[in-house]
């Protein structure tokens, strides 16, 4: 299981032309961890400027869940014509039986906890 961080940095909006004039200290303050960067075009966000571990975390998320929906479709494939109710409920049941699983791998580890 991964570790979290905490989530404690601030994002900061700024208009497009102000990233512009400030872009060497907004990555330094970005690469520092102190702050995610929203910019703005006439109100609207266009960009976002992180940290590459955050980009990195987020890439890490993306995959879990494409991995997920790719789940989901080998279960609907494998249940057309099912009820969908019954199909909740026996993926309700694998997936305590996944969790569980997990819990006891992470209780099994000396020093955990």
């Amino acid at each position: 299981m991964r570790e979290r961080e905490p989530m404690t940095q601030m994002t900061q909006t700024i208009k497009a032309s102000e990233a512009r004039q400030g872009f060497s200290q907004l990555l330094n303050t970005v690469f520092r961890g102190k702050t995610r960067v929203l910019v703005e075009r006439s109100g609207i966000p266009v960009a976002a400027i992180i940290s590459a571990q955050d980009l990195e975390r987020l890439t890490q998320l993306e995959a879990e869940r494409e991995q997920h929906f790719r789940v989901l479709d080998r279960i609907r494939a494998k249940n057309p014509d099912a009820d969908p109710d019954e199909v909740l409920e026996e993926v309700t049941k694998e997936v305590e039986a996944v969790r569980q699983a997990g819990y006891d791998r992470t209780s099994a580890t000396p020093g955990s906890r």
